[in-house]
């Protein structure tokens, strides 16, 4: 085997890696918004509405959040 060979095996796999690691990040965010523990179309609404005046996304400030989660 030469390093072509390598390189092409190593990319194959890799780019297999990386499509399971894709469909698992859209798994756990698709169970996450279903249970109810954030809605991820709010952060979406970010980029839209992004006034001064708008109201933020969560009420919480994320100490608090990081205090409630690790109790």
């Amino acid at each position: 085997m030469d390093i072509s060979e390598i390189q092409g095996y190593a990319s194959f796999f890799m780019t297999i890696f990386l499509v399971i690691m894709l469909y698992g990040y859209i798994i756990h965010l698709y169970r996450s918004e279903k249970r109810g523990e954030r809605d991820y179309e709010k952060y979406g609404n970010i980029a839209l509405d992004d006034e001064i005046t708008s109201k933020p996304v969560e009420d919480k400030p994320a100490s608090q959040r990081y205090k409630e989660e690790n109790k």
